[in-house]
């Protein structure tokens, strides 16, 4: 019995959770997740470069091209991108919890933003290993690099292509970096392997391995940015904080606006809570749905959680 109760309490526990989730007439209509995002997009694409990551990695060492190792250590990368990304986009899909009340549509951003660590790392290693080759130059198989990395370069495409149908996502664009870093990669091998086949130049596989590392740095930067900016809350880019502040005093009844504060709940998903001073408490229902009407229309925000209070003589200094 005891096994009972507490079944019973924690479905009630549930029960009381998606009551206090739901959304009624009159609120934001958004889930705080894209429901319409594709785990096959992800899945097919992690199996693609899953596969021909081990192949370079076999060829890579065989050939003992750096470019050719990097290009598979980018794969192998991309790999475990692709694979954090489509595991996010599942625990995103979570629906929100007594603990959890905002869901879990941060998941994605922060997938994003260990890849982008993860990613600084391989960035790392391809150059302390290029500067090595660069003192000391190894002999490369330059035929079996052309072959293998142009392999490589039309898997990076096929993946590329699949995964541009998943604009929205923060941590799908994320995977997206990784993989044209991958094709940047499977390009410079092509080239690299071109040169040493007709040449016998060897110091041009690890400088283009430099080259790559400094282009991927570039992309690293702008994802671990945009992820950490999302993930400490800050207001999305494209919204004017100053602008929704001076927007909401010039409503019709509003004296003055503070604690105003403006985050994505989930990537592209803005929401606002602050405090506004009014002056006629009754005129509170009319004044906020002007309100939710503006920073609709001209904000593109739709959760909105105000609290009216009366105006107060004292804070602006009058004698009493």
């Amino acid at each position: 019995m005891p096994h009972d109760s507490h079944i019973h309490k924690k479905q009630d526990t549930q029960d009381k959770s998606a009551h206090l989730h739901a959304h009624r007439h009159g609120d934001a209509e958004h889930q705080h997740y894209f429901a319409d995002r594709s785990q096959s997009i992800l899945a097919w694409a992690l199996g693609l470069t899953l596969f021909f990551a081990g192949v370079e990695v076999v060829f890579g060492f065989l050939s003992n091209s750096l470019a050719l190792i990097s290009d598979a250590g980018h794969m192998v990368t991309d790999s475990a991108a692709l694979g954090l990304a489509l595991l996010a986009q599942l625990i995103a899909k979570r629906p929100p919890t007594a603990r959890h009340t905002f869901g879990f549509g941060r998941s994605e951003a922060l997938a994003a933003f260990v890849n982008g660590l993860i990613m600084l790392g391989v960035v790392a290693w391809i150059s302390f290993e290029a500067l090595q080759r660069l003192a000391s130059p190894e002999k490369v198989q330059g035929g079996i690099v052309m072959i293998v990395a142009a392999i490589g370069l039309a898997i990076n495409i096929i993946v590329a292509w699949v995964l541009s149908h998943d604009k929205e996502s923060m941590n799908t664009r994320a995977a997206l970096i990784h993989v044209m870093g991958d094709l940047l990669g499977s390009l410079a091998a092509i080239i690299s392997g071109a040169i040493i086949y007709y040449t016998g130049w060897m110091p041009i596989d690890p400088i283009l391995s430099i080259f790559v590392s400094l282009l991927i740095l570039k992309s690293t930067i702008s994802v671990l940015k945009e992820s950490f900016h999302f993930l400490m809350k800050g207001v999305p880019h494209q919204i004017n904080y100053i602008q929704i502040g001076n927007d909401l005093e010039a409503t019709p009844g509003v004296a003055s606006v503070h604690d105003l504060h403006v985050w994505d709940m989930s990537p592209g998903q803005p929401a606002l809570i602050g405090h506004l001073e009014i002056d006629d408490l009754s005129a509170w229902p009319r004044i906020l749905e002007s309100i939710k009407k503006m920073l609709l229309e001209k904000h593109g925000i739709d959760h909105i959680t105000l609290q009216a209070e009366v105006l107060r003589d004292d804070e602006f200094g009058t004698d009493t």
